[in-house]
Parts: C-alpha cells; sequence; structure tokens
C-alpha cells in the first residue's frame, strides 16, 4: 500500500512538473517577441548599393546594373558624379527621416525628407541619378550642401577653410541593420591634410522612431581642427548650453529646402562641451571644433522637415523638440 502512494506521489510531481514546462513553453511564445529583421516591417534601415556588370571608363561607371552590397572597399576611380554608388553614398533612415553619405571627397550628409513612415531608401535613385531631387510619392532629396558639410559631417578646419576628404589612401564603408538599430561603418585609412596623416573611423547608428542619428568618430592621430557642421542657407541660427554645461547644440531653422517652394526645416548637432574646442563658423558652414583626441567622441546630429508625417511646423515646436532632447542628454549623457 505504501509502494502504491509513493508511485502515486512520483506520478502527481512529474505531471505538475510537466504542466509547468509546458506553460513556461507558452508563456515565453506568447511574451517574447519576434527579433527577426524584416524590411517589411521595420522601422530603420541602411543600405549600401553599388553597379556591376559594366565598367570603368576614366573615373565614370559606364552601364551595369545596382545590387546592394554589406561591405566595400571604395574603387580608387571612384569620385563625385561617377554613377557607380546609388545616390553616391550608403544610406540610413528610420521612420521619420532618412540620410546618406558622399562616400568621396566631399564627404558631406545630405537629408531625404520622408512624407511616409515606411521604409524608401530601396526606391531611392532607381530611375535614374536625379530623380530623387524632384518630388516623388516618398518624398525627396531637401538639403542643399554644396561646398558645406550638409549636416554632421567630419573635415578639418584649419585657416578658416573646412578641408575634406581630397587625399586618402582607401576607403571602407559596412551596414548592418537589426531590429533595434541600423549602423554605417566608414574606415578611412590615410587621411592626409597639411602634411598630417591619420586613420579614421566614422559610425553612423540611427533607431526607430526618431530623427537623429548619433555620430562616433575616432582618430588613429590627435589632429587639431576636426570639426562637423550644419551647412549655411541663411537662416535663423541657435544655440544653447545646459545649465549643468554638459551638452550644448548648434541649430538651424527656416525656409531653407530644395523643394519647388521652399519649407521649413529644422537641423541640428548636440555636442559634449568638455569634447569641444569652439563653436565658429566659416564661408558655407556653422562649425563645432573638437579637441585633439584619439579616444572615440560622440555627437548626434538630425533633420526635421515640416512635411514628414506628423512632422514640426513650427519654430517654436522645433526649438521646444531640441530642449527636451538636452534635458534628456543631460540626465542620461545619451540618447
Amino acid at each position: 500500500m505504501k509502494t502504491l502512494k509513493f508511485i502515486a506521489i512520483l506520478f502527481f510531481i512529474s505531471f505538475v512538473a510537466c504542466k509547468n514546462q509546458e506553460g513556461k513553453k507558452m508563456e515565453d511564445q506568447v511574451l517574447k517577441p519576434d527579433t527577426t529583421y524584416t524590411i517589411e516591417t521595420a522601422k530603420n534601415y541602411a543600405e549600401l548599393s553599388i553597379k556591376e556588370g559594366g565598367y570603368w571608363e576614366g573615373r565614370e561607371y559606364m552601364g551595369g546594373t545596382f545590387k546592394n552590397v554589406t561591405e566595400l572597399k571604395v574603387p580608387t576611380e571612384h569620385t563625385d558624379h561617377s554613377w557607380y554608388i546609388r545616390y553616391e553614398g550608403p544610406g540610413w533612415e528610420s521612420n521619420k527621416v532618412a540620410y546618406r553619405l558622399y562616400l568621396d571627397w566631399r564627404n558631406c550628409i545630405d537629408i531625404f525628407g520622408k512624407v511616409t513612415d515606411s521604409i524608401i531608401l530601396p526606391k531611392v535613385g532607381q530611375d535614374g541619378f536625379d530623380s530623387y531631387h524632384e518630388k516623388s510619392e516618398w518624398g525627396q532629396d531637401i538639403l542643399k550642401a554644396g561646398k558645406g558639410l550638409g549636416i554632421g559631417a567630419i573635415g578639418r578646419y584649419v585657416n578658416n577653410e573646412v578641408l575634406h576628404f581630397n587625399d586618402v589612401d582607401s576607403t571602407f564603408a559596412k551596414v548592418e541593420n537589426s531590429i533595434n538599430k541600423s549602423t554605417v561603418t566608414v574606415n578611412y585609412y590615410g587621411w592626409e591634410t597639411l602634411n598630417d596623416k591619420t586613420d579614421f573611423s566614422s559610425v553612423l547608428t540611427i533607431t526607430p522612431n526618431q530623427r537623429y542619428t548619433k555620430h562616433t568618430i575616432q582618430a588613429s592621430k590627435e589632429m587639431e581642427g576636426i570639426c562637423t557642421g550644419i551647412v549655411k542657407p541663411g537662416v535663423k541660427y541657435f544655440t544653447k548650453e545646459s545649465n549643468n554645461k554638459k551638452w550644448g547644440y548648434i541649430a538651424t531653422y527656416g525656409k531653407q529646402t530644395l523643394a519647388v517652394e521652399p519649407d521649413n526645416l529644422g537641423m541640428a548637432i548636440f555636442y559634449e562641451i568638455e569634447t569641444v574646442a569652439e563653436v565658429t563658423e566659416w564661408e558655407h558652414d556653422h562649425l563645432i571644433v573638437f579637441k585633439p583626441s584619439t579616444k572615440e567622441i560622440s555627437f548626434y546630429f538630425l533633420g526635421a522637415w515640416e512635411q514628414e508625417k506628423d512632422g514640426i511646423k513650427t519654430e517654436t515646436d522645433f526649438l521646444s523638440y531640441l530642449d527636451g532632447l538636452l534635458n534628456e542628454l543631460n540626465t542620461n549623457n545619451s540618447l
């Protein structure tokens, strides 16, 4: 009789344990979200698209069709308007805004304004080099970079002039996508300016539901004048530092887009004050000049277009938005 009771108890314990395990499996299935990245459901995306099947004729790539790649060593023939890289460099976007980096000597960053919260970069530049300068169902290129840095790009400010990436031994680019962020990494080897030579890395990261890009830079040699900035289109300019002097921003706001009838665009860069030597300007850009360092330096830049879905429509609302981000930076030291 005791043996039967013992067997019954063991059976009951096993039954409960199995039920608990089944319950945990069901709970895991319910509570754990799908973490697989798919472009159909993504709110962030980065891409790099180059031509294949054609040929180089001097500095231009003739023929061929575009193919997305995750990594690229930039050919020595490549320069501006080579027609080799779709929209001239890597692009990255959130569900609010898209950016592109000119992967050549200009090294400036441009803005694609979006009127949708869907991923748009795979559509950009497929039907012709200049098509994205015209209004389309997804939006358009809205920033005229000219001879400036665009927004948040890197140069070297020396003798009242910003030097770009005219002389580089080699350049490598890589894009990565995950459900929480998309990243563009560019490594420049042997960037030479005024007889100074450095290796330089640039990591650009965007996350869902945000306009800003986190830009982390690092030089292999301490050099004066490494800078970032915002192109000067002749609109209102703002600067602000926090009360505790940890972070600050520079910003512009006004009718400064490439639309047929220019409309409102706000641009801003948030910088950590202790990393900065000066905030200044030159002919083409409002500038933030960093202190010489071989350590990583991170800052944030953003564009806010009034035509984006649920966009910021007024200067007052734009400045309020910036103040909210500034407060977050001063609380958390990151966004």
